[in-house]
């Protein structure tokens, strides 16, 4: 029975001190969480090595709607998820068809695809102690980009682009509002290359084009968040 006392007594005042040490060490306590919505420009700087024809290549900008969530493991390193999708025109620049008895300097309509370039990215905030609503960032990660719904226009048969994992790099900054609103500016880079295969059997029999393209986007965004 003492045996029995000693014990309850002893893990009582292990609980005791364990719930003091507790108690003492501080808890960090801010929002984790952040959710923005962005209006985003996308620019590619593309260049490309094209088989068969030459030439480069040239890929439309566009504006899209994004979206992206933040956690935030500590107050100053998150990690972001980007969500959104392009559409782009493309032709070719300079090609050489007069094998196939065309001219040799001209661009050919390639017609128009969707990207889809998930992209995640680790961050570091800064000043997120200070007194400041100005709370900048710089980020890098990956991006896996899909590519979609591709049409090929009126000039070859057909377009194939192969899906590729990308490097992003970003930087950027959010200006509070209040505790929890605030608007964002943001800037990424995408380094970004795909291999391309043209099917131009429709233009001489058996002709396929292959063509390793850069695209290499900027991502320009403005929007608005909220921490939660």
């Amino acid at each position: 029975m003492k045996k029995v006392i000693f014990t309850v007594m002893a893990f009582a005042l292990l609980s005791v001190n364990f719930m003091q040490a507790q108690e003492q060490t501080p808890k960090e306590d801010f929002k984790r969480w952040q959710v923005r919505v962005r209006g985003v420009g996308v620019i590619p700087e593309e260049q490309a090595s094209i088989g068969t024809i030459g030439g480069d290549v040239r890929i439309t900008n566009t504006f899209i709607p994004e979206l992206d969530f933040t956690y935030f493991f500590t107050k100053n390193i998150a990690a972001e998820l980007i969500l959104g999708t392009t559409k782009h025109s493309t032709n070719t620049v300079g090609s050489d068809i007069s094998a196939i008895g065309g001219p040799t300097n001209v661009n050919i309509d390639l017609g128009s695809v969707y990207l889809l370039p998930p992209t995640l990215t680790v961050q570091y905030h800064f000043l997120q102690e200070a007194q400041t609503p100005f709370k900048p960032y710089v980020g890098a990660g990956l991006n896996y980009t899909i590519f979609y719904n591709a049409k090929s226009g009126g000039t070859v048969q057909g377009v194939d682009y192969k899906n590729t994992i990308g490097y992003a790099a970003q930087a950027g900054f959010d200006l509070m509002l209040d505790d929890r609103f605030f608007i964002n500016l943001d800037l990424k880079r995408l380094f970004l290359s795909t291999d391309v295969t043209v099917d131009a059997s429709n233009l001489a029999p058996g002709l396929s084009i292959p063509a390793a393209v850069d695209i290499n986007p900027w991502l320009v965004g403005f929007g608005f968040g909220m921490k939660f």
